[in-house]
Formats: structure tokens, sequence, C-alpha cells
């Protein structure tokens, strides 16, 4: 659909494939084709699951840093904003998210992974905020996203020190969540959207957004949300299937409605 950015959908499962060579560096065309897909695959009633992939090298190594450096403080105050509201897309994404992670996950490419839902990482993957390094601090989410994925004190080591961890210490920490042979990540997220590619979506569309929503605000206000959403699916008819399906015996099979 875009220069450097596709969506293939198949089995009921979308994947968003990052396609920029070498590195899939994401430079504002790409975020924004980025934005335009996942805003796409949340609208596309046939996608019940979706896979952010950047092929069997690399994820995405990053920014763009050749374009941000020509930027003052004028054009960033407004350019991280857009920055920010693409990659917000993918997590607002109303369906479970899986990113396929080989080669490199780095700055812009670990804060685009942590939009996803799960995390599929080859063995030789490596993921990191190294923006320290260059005078700056992670801007896409990074600061937030990722301690409240490993922690405070785990995200605040890696954001200070700017260092790459490797996939076996990114599995150990929770900034990832399976580890597989270089050569099987794709099969492997393949594998686990199909898990929710039957599920009943609207289902599994107010449980991401009781748990994202409830994890923004005190809990008297996230059960308030879990109660609205809880209460909310009984208008359909998966739901009635569900339980219809559960009282006979059976296997229900959802419709999406």
């Amino acid at each position: 659909m875009g220069e450097f950015v596709r969506v293939e959908i198949s089995e009921h499962i979308a994947t968003i494939r990052l396609d920029r060579p070498k590195m899939n560096a994401l430079n504002r065309q790409v975020q924004e084709e980025i934005a335009e897909a996942a805003r796409l695959v949340d609208a596309d009633p046939n996608t019940h699951a979706v896979i952010v992939y950047g092929g069997e090298r690399v994820f995405a190594a990053g920014a763009d840093i050749k374009e941000m450096a020509v930027m003052s403080y004028a054009d960033m105050a407004v350019h991280s904003r857009t920055l920010q509201e693409c990659f917000t897309a993918v997590a607002r994404i109303g369906k479970p998210v899986i990113a396929a992670i080989t080669g490199y996950a780095l700055g812009g490419g670990c804060e685009l992974a942590l939009c996803a839902d799960f995390r599929v990482a080859g063995e030789s993957a490596k993921l990191g905020q190294p923006e320290i390094t260059l005078g700056i601090i992670p801007g896409a989410g990074g600061t937030q996203r990722l301690p409240r994925l490993v922690g405070p004190a785990r995200a605040k080591d890696l954001i200070f020190t700017g260092r790459h961890v490797d996939a076996a210490e990114a599995l150990a920490i929770g900034l990832v969540d399976r580890v597989v042979p270089d050569g099987e990540v794709y099969t492997a997220a393949l594998e686990l959207a199909a898990t929710f590619a039957e599920g009943p979506v609207a289902a599994v569309r107010a449980a991401k957004l009781a748990i994202d929503h409830g994890l923004e605000t005190d809990l008297d206000t996230g059960l308030e949300i879990e109660r609205l959403q809880f209460s909310g699916l009984f208008a359909t008819q998966d739901a009635r299937e569900g339980m219809t399906a559960f009282a006979e015996k059976r296997r229900p099979k959802f419709t999406g409605q």
C-alpha cells in the first residue's frame, strides 16, 4: 500500500511488512505509512490478528538519523507529536499485535516493538534504546512504554546507558515473550496469531481496551472500564453463541458480530 510499508492479509491475519533497505530506518515517510497500515488493519473486519515484521534480516534499526540531524527544535517540536501519533496508531490497534523481531530492533525500532501486545524474537536479535549516545532520549514512547513493560529500574538501565540487549536477556527481563531460532521468527509469530484468528473479535478488542486503558488510570476507574466493556459484550451475537455452545457442549462458531 505504501512505498516502504505494505499490508498482506491471509487467514484473518494481517502482516504489516516494513521494507526500506537496508535497515528499515524509520524516516517520516515510513512512520506515516506505518500509521496508515495500522488504521487499515484496525478497521478491516477480515483482520483478527496482526504481525509487524521487518523481514528476515532486520526488524528496524531505528529512526533515520540523517533526517533528524538537520532538524531544529522548532522542527522537532512539531514532528515529535506526529511521530508519537504514528506509533500510538499501532498500540491502539484493537486486535492482538505481535512484533516478529529479527536482527536489530533499536531506538524507534524497539519503540515500535513496544507497541505490540507480544514480541517474538530471533536468537540473534538485539534490542535497545541507544538514543542517549546521540545526546537525546527516546521520543516515540520508549520512556513510557518500556518502564511499564520491564519496570522503571531496568528501563532506566537501558535508556541511561543506551546498551543493546540480546534475545536471552530480553526474555529474562520481559522485554520479549518468546525466543526462537532466527529462521523461525515469522512462523512462530504466525502460529501465535493463529490462536486469536478464530476467536470472538469484539471480546478480544474489549479485553485489550480494558487492559491497556486500565493500566493508564487508577484501579476504580479501571474497574469501571472493565464493567462497561463486559456489559457491552452481552449485546453481541458472539457472546450469545459462546454461552449457548457451552451449554450445548459444543465448540462455538464466532462470526465477529
